[in-house]
């Protein structure tokens, strides 16, 4: 089974609560290996209101979430049952599996975010040092024990009071030393 993108109708104005809800939903019912990321398409718009231009931040497809996830009975039911959820779209009827987006149809919504999809540059290697960029781990050097290209993370063994502890870091929180 791989995993596909599926869009998820919302009650109108829930989408942000659909999103955090179905999230805790995943981390409650150890579901992180079926459904993987929750996102609400957004794009900014500048508008002018009193002659003053502000940036403001629109959803794209208002009373959508698209969902990562592979499509199983259980991770079906998880996110069909999230409070603020009315459906997935792409449904024919009761029973039958929802319609994933084409790879295609990701990646124009992804582009029109900003946010580039499914190219995973992963220039670390297991065991290679690295220093930590940001948060509060920042300056820090490591060595990197786990890749996860799904959840684009790293697992890096720092040197804390003398002992080595795993810190899971974003790719973009680490660079090769």
């Amino acid at each position: 089974m791989e995993k596909r993108w599926y869009v998820v109708h919302t009650y109108s104005g829930y989408e942000n609560k659909v999103k955090t809800n179905l999230e805790k939903r995943v981390e409650s019912m150890g579901m992180e290996d079926k459904i993987f990321r929750v996102l609400i398409p957004t794009e900014d718009e500048t508008e002018e209101r009193d002659g003053k231009k502000k940036v403001v931040t629109k959803k794209v497809f208002p009373g959508y979430v698209l969902v990562e996830m592979v499509m199983t009975d259980d991770s079906w039911y998880v996110v069909r049952n999230t409070p603020g959820v009315t459906g997935f779209v792409g449904s024919a009827g009761a029973g039958s599996k929802p319609t994933p987006l084409l790879p295609e149809e990701v990646t124009a919504i992804m582009k029109q975010m900003g946010m580039e999809e499914s190219v995973q540059r992963v220039n670390f290697e297991l065991k290679e040092m690295v220093k930590v960029k940001e948060g509060p781990f920042a300056n820090m050097v490591g060595s990197v024990e786990e890749i996860q290209l799904d959840k684009r993370k790293v697992k890096v063994l720092v040197d804390m009071f003398g002992r080595e502890t795993p810190v899971e870091l974003d790719f973009a929180q680490v660079a090769k030393l």
